[in-house]
């Protein structure tokens, strides 16, 4: 579940802590995960770029660096998942729209569907979000939202261009 509560000065410091939030948007005062997932179009606009398979295996690194960025960060602040702490959302979104067109439309309608999916937490991201601990169960729900919204916007790219 994530919290809010001071926001550590260590983000601006410490590596690990600038990376977990996002190089420093997960410090803004309203929707840390919201900027955070904006983060995650660049990352996207390199990963289009790339062969699928490296796309993918990117993606798989992103995910294992976030369970030790999270994580750390997550322990040496003392909050499991501060709202602030949104690599997760970025490598969440990666997962979204990875593999779709890159035009505008298809960004927009993987932000809002992974936006919905990561606040709304259907179940199972909930219970995923509720369960594990350190920095699997931070990144976990994310990418599970993330698969969530792709899975939405593969078959709608299916139906609707094919």
């Amino acid at each position: 579940m994530t919290t809010k509560t001071k926001l550590p000065r260590s983000i601006w410091t410490n590596p690990v802590h600038f990376l977990a939030f996002g190089c420093g948007l997960g410090a803004m005062p309203i929707a840390p995960g919201t900027f955070g997932t904006l983060l995650g179009i660049p990352l996207v606009i390199w990963l289009d770029s790339m062969h699928a398979s490296y796309a993918f295996l990117t993606i798989l690194i992103l995910f294992f660096l976030g369970i030790w960025l999270c994580g750390k960060t997550a322990q040496d602040i003392g909050e499991h998942d501060h709202s602030g702490i949104v690599w997760d959302e970025i490598v969440g979104f990666a997962v979204a729209v990875n593999a779709l067109p890159l035009t505008w439309e298809w960004l927009l309608a993987g932000f809002l569907l992974f936006r919905l999916f990561d606040i709304v937490k259907p179940w199972p991201i909930s219970y995923f979000d509720k369960t594990l601990e350190g920095g699997l169960g931070i990144m976990f729900d994310d990418i599970l939202a993330g698969i969530f919204a792709g899975v939405i916007l593969q078959i709608s790219h299916f139906y609707f261009f094919y």
